[in-house]
């Protein structure tokens, strides 16, 4: 997502957020359901982490773990309500694929509003 006016929506008023400690997400609902994916937004402190290898290696991180659990959502029967999708890392420390892909799963979870107790695993493509 580029576009500063959706950033400005996003975070802005009508904007819903809720955390998944090291994962803030903010979402805009839409105003039909849909399975087109929502445009995400992908951030990482550079007040936290100085250096841009280390935020460029979280951004790769989250967005390989949203790659491989998008599916989740966008794959609902009844299609899903969200348009934008920002995804904050808000952690103090470098976290490993394994434990972003879980709090990520859950998030998504939150969004659709299903329990996360059993994760399914990907379809066959």
């Amino acid at each position: 997502m580029c576009r500063k006016k959706l950033i400005e929506e996003l975070f802005g008023k009508q904007g819903s957020s809720f955390g998944v400690y090291p994962l803030r997400i903010v979402w805009i609902k839409s105003a039909v359901p849909t399975t087109a994916p929502p445009q995400v937004l992908i951030s990482v402190s550079k007040r936290t982490f100085k250096r841009a290898v280390d935020r460029n290696r979280l951004k790769r991180l989250i967005r390989e773990a949203y790659r491989l659990n998008k599916y989740r959502l966008v794959e609902q029967p009844a299609g899903h309500q969200v348009a934008l999708l920002g995804i904050i890392f808000t952690g103090k420390e470098k976290s490993p694929l394994a434990l972003v892909e879980k709090k990520l799963i859950s998030a998504i979870q939150r969004l659709i509003g299903t329990p996360a107790a059993a994760s399914a695993p990907p379809p066959a493509p």
